[in-house]
């Protein structure tokens, strides 16, 4: 396929013609032969490698459309009120377990009950997640159906990690292929190529069935520490092929909890409270995934928010050598920074979560905001910087991703720490998976009808996958 008369971004010379062989780009320059196959008029558009996001559920995702939207919720009584609305519109008259998603017990001044939920919701199943995944508000009749013991209030951090599995299972929260192709189709339209698949399941035995008659889209398929073992014994390490476009990826460790739960482990407490958060592991658990990992061939992707979640994670790669990625990093002391840079670890983040933990960052991180999201600090220490959406936590759309990251807010809000923001180039090299439009390099690009320095959001006029266009 020959892609005819385009032109690179940031780039000033005359446009040019890029021949996709396969799998790879074969050949880029003026005015190459079309060899037979066929020719995408490019008019003058810009090109640009195929866009990842680095750190996505893709199965909550895929289902997020069929959830009760709680955010913005100022309350416990107000997401009552959104449940109970969903259930006079027929929500669960199927039988089917009712799903909400959104809250943030942050910004909730008392804490939900579930003595309140049953009084709404009576006997149906009925399970609210929290808007950064990291605690659930499940009724009587969920927890009975999963097994789980009798609780007053939320599931929270390892305990909810290690429910949710199961929870999937019996509540039957499995999407359906449809729902899979269409967020694939929708991100396809957005020009993504690839994600980082970090659901919480056992990806390695899931996406070898799952991936036949899907559009195509690659994928680095996570693993969790329930499932790590078993993934090792498989033989399987990162970069291993699983089937289609999808390969195996890191281990994925939650080490510590969220800002909008305030579990994310801090050197110093909460503004008003006592606590610095938790550690979902101790140290020398840590250290064991973490030998295990490199003793297995596995990448690491560990999750970190606070400052002394991302101390405890680098010490842990200091004494076990393993390489991958920390993801979140969203409060970093400095010192922290060139020591993650030494490492060679990428620092994934999702820049569209400060939209949503500004104001309780300010509450709650009083007078250490300044480090938050600290992305221009992050290329100035000279770390590598991927960006994704931690979807659903927020969407699957790189283009917001770069925006956020550029002006550090939303429409018609001022920048929060402007020095902290990055420029759109760096941002959009942060979202290639490294990747140029050059020759030998995959063939996954990408064609705008706008200049994506100048654009926030450009059109996007074509998305090719291994040289297929699949938009």
């Amino acid at each position: 396929m020959l892609l005819r008369y385009v032109r690179f971004v940031g780039r000033v010379e005359e446009p040019v013609d890029v021949l996709l062989d396969g799998e790879r780009i074969a050949a880029v320059d003026h005015g190459l032969p079309a060899s037979g196959g066929p020719v995408v008029e490019g008019a003058g558009r810009w090109v640009i490698p195929g866009l990842w996001d680095k750190h996505v559920h893709l199965g909550q995702w895929a289902s997020a459309s069929r959830r009760i939207d709680l955010s913005h919720t100022a309350s416990p009584d107000e997401a009552l009120q959104r449940v109970r609305s969903a259930l006079d519109d027929g929500a669960g008259a199927d039988g089917r377990a009712v799903i909400g998603f959104g809250y943030r017990l942050a910004s909730w001044e008392h804490a939900p009950a579930v003595a309140d939920l049953d009084e709404v919701v009576g006997n149906r199943p009925v399970m609210l997640i929290s808007g950064d995944s990291h605690n659930a508000w499940l009724s009587s009749a969920a927890l009975a159906r999963a097994e789980l013991p009798a609780r007053d209030g939320v599931l929270v951090e390892r305990e909810w990690f290690e429910a949710f599995p199961r929870l999937a299972r019996v509540l039957d929260l499995a999407p359906t292929r449809e729902d899979y192709a269409n967020v694939i189709t929708a991100a396809h339209r957005l020009g993504v190529v690839g994600i980082v698949d970090l659901e919480l399941e056992a990806g390695f035995r899931c996406w070898p069935e799952r991936v036949s008659g899907l559009p195509p889209l690659r994928v680095r398929s996570g693993v969790y520490p329930e499932d790590v073992d078993s993934a090792l014994a498989a033989g399987l390490r990162s970069g291993d092929p699983l089937g289609g476009l999808v390969t195996m990826g890191p281990l994925k460790v939650i080490v510590d909890g969220s800002l909008g739960t305030r579990t994310a482990y801090c050197c110093e407490p909460y503004a008003g409270t006592g606590s610095r958060g938790v550690l979902n592991y101790t140290e020398a658990e840590l250290a064991g995934l973490l030998r295990r990992a490199v003793d297995g061939g596995l990448e690491v992707a560990l999750h970190a928010i606070g400052d002394a979640a991302v101390d405890a994670v680098l010490r842990g790669i200091e004494a076990t050598g393993a390489r991958g990625s920390i993801e979140h990093a969203q409060l970093v002391r400095g010192a922290d920074l060139p020591r993650m840079a030494t490492m060679g670890l990428t620092a994934s983040v999702q820049p569209a979560h400060l939209l949503d933990d500004r104001g309780i960052a300010d509450d709650y991180w009083a007078g250490r905001t300044d480090r938050c999201f600290p992305l221009r600090s992050m290329l100035d220490a000279g770390l590598t910087l991927a960006l994704g959406s931690d979807a659903p936590v927020a969407p699957l759309d790189p283009w917001l991703a770069t925006d956020v990251a550029a002006r550090r807010s939303a429409d018609g809000e001022p920048p929060w720490h402007p020095e902290q923001a990055i420029s759109r180039a760096e941002a959009l090299a942060a979202s290639v998976d490294g990747r140029q439009v050059a020759v030998g390099q995959p063939a996954d690009l990408v064609l705008l009808d706008d200049d994506p320095l100048q654009v926030p959001r450009p059109s996007v006029s074509a998305t090719f996958i291994a040289g297929a266009r699949v938009f």
